[in-house]
C-alpha cells in the first residue's frame, strides 16, 4: 500500500489556493472617482485605485509553517472606514444621500489665491494657482486635497518649507506634486513644474530650486523641464555644446534659470545626446567591461532614463 504525502511546499500551494478567494489587495479594493454631477455616481469608467494603501493600512503579514500562537484569535473584522477616517482631520462623509445632497453646492467652487498660468490639453482649459496659507478657505481645501498624498505618494508627509541659504537667499524645496491618475500621461506634471520655475526665477533671493526626495518619475520629469528650459539660453547653443560642459554653462543656468550643480551636469549630458547620430554612437562606446565595472544595473537604468527624457524632448 502506497501512501502520497505532500511535500511542504505543495501543502503551502494548497492552503494558498483555498485562502486566495479570502484575500483581497488593499490597492484594487479602494475605489475612487471625483464626481461633479449625478451621473458621475454610477458611471465606473471614471474609477481609479490608490498605489500606496499600505500608508492606511499596514503591510502584509506573512505565515510561516510550524508557527504556533498560544493567545486568543481575533475574528472580527478591522474597522476599515475608521481606519481611514483617522486620515482625515477635516472629516469625510459616509451617507450617499448626503454625499448627493452637497454636489450642487461643489458646483459653485472657484480656485482661491492667484492665477500664474493656464493652458489646453486636450480640448480643455487648465489653470494653475497659487495661495498660501494666508488665502482665505485655503486651509480647509489644502487639509483635505493633502489626504491623497498618502494613498499616491510613498512615505509623503504633510510639510512645506523653504531653506535659509546663506548669506541672504533662500532654498525653496518642492515637497510633493500630486497628479491624480485620471490626469496622468497628458502633460501636466511638466506644465505645473514650469509654473513653479517661472515664478521662482523671478524671485531675485532664491539661490536656486531642489526637490525633497525625488521620485524616478519625478527625476525623469525634471530633466525634461530642465531641458527644455535651458534650451532657450545662447550659452546652450549647438556650437556651444559641441565645445563641452562649461564652468559658464553652469554659472548661467544657475543664474538665469536657479538650476543647481547636480541638474546642470545632467541637462549637459541630455543636450549632447538630443541628436539621433550622437545618442546612436554614445550608446554603442559603452563596453561590456566598463559597464560591469560602473555597476551595469545602474548604467541601464540611468541610460533608459535618458533615453525617454530625450524622445520627449525631441517630440515637442
Amino acid at each position: 500500500m502506497e501512501t502520497d504525502f505532500a511535500s511542504p511546499k505543495d501543502q503551502v500551494h494548497m492552503v494558498d489556493q483555498v485562502l486566495a478567494r479570502y484575500k483581497c489587495d488593499s490597492n484594487t479594493a479602494v475605489r475612487f472617482k471625483l464626481v461633479q454631477c449625478h451621473k458621475d455616481i454610477l458611471d465606473n469608467g471614471k474609477e481609479f485605485h490608490p498605489t500606496f494603501s499600505h500608508q492606511f493600512f499596514g503591510d502584509n503579514l506573512l505565515t510561516y509553517m510550524g508557527l504556533k500562537h498560544d493567545g486568543e484569535v481575533n475574528n472580527k473584522p478591522d474597522p476599515v472606514l475608521s481606519v481611514i477616517a483617522e486620515k482625515y482631520p477635516a472629516g469625510c462623509m459616509t451617507n450617499l444621500d448626503e454625499f448627493m445632497a452637497k454636489l450642487p453646492e461643489e458646483a459653485k467652487f472657484r480656485p482661491m489665491g492667484e492665477l500664474l498660468h493656464s493652458y489646453k490639453c486636450n480640448d480643455t482649459e487648465y489653470e494653475i494657482y497659487k495661495a498660501d496659507v494666508t488665502t482665505p478657505r485655503l486651509k480647509d481645501y489644502h487639509e483635505r486635497l493633502q489626504t491623497f498624498l498618502l494613498w499616491f505618494i510613498d512615505a509623503s508627509s504633510y510639510i512645506v518649507y523653504q531653506y535659509y541659504a546663506y548669506p541672504d537667499k533662500i532654498r525653496p524645496r518642492i515637497s510633493q506634486m500630486l497628479i491624480l491618475p485620471p490626469f496622468q500621461k497628458q502633460g501636466h506634471g511638466a506644465q505645473l513644474l514650469l509654473t513653479v520655475d517661472k515664478f521662482y526665477v523671478q524671485d531675485q533671493q532664491v539661490l536656486d530650486i531642489t526637490v525633497e526626495d525625488p521620485s524616478y518619475d519625478f527625476m525623469r520629469l525634471r530633466d525634461y523641464v530642465d531641458a527644455l528650459r535651458c534650451r532657450d539660453l545662447a550659452v546652450f547653443s549647438p556650437e556651444n555644446i559641441r565645445n563641452g560642459f562649461s564652468d559658464r554653462m553652469v554659472e548661467q543656468a544657475r543664474k538665469e534659470l536657479k538650476i543647481n550643480k547636480k541638474e546642470k551636469a545632467d541637462i549637459e549630458k541630455l543636450k549632447v545626446l538630443l541628436k539621433p547620430e550622437e545618442f546612436t554612437a554614445t550608446a554603442t562606446v559603452q563596453s561590456t567591461h566598463e559597464r560591469i565595472q560602473y555597476l551595469d544595473q545602474l548604467y541601464q537604468e540611468l541610460e533608459e532614463h535618458y533615453k525617454k527624457t530625450i524622445e520627449r524632448i525631441a517630440a515637442v
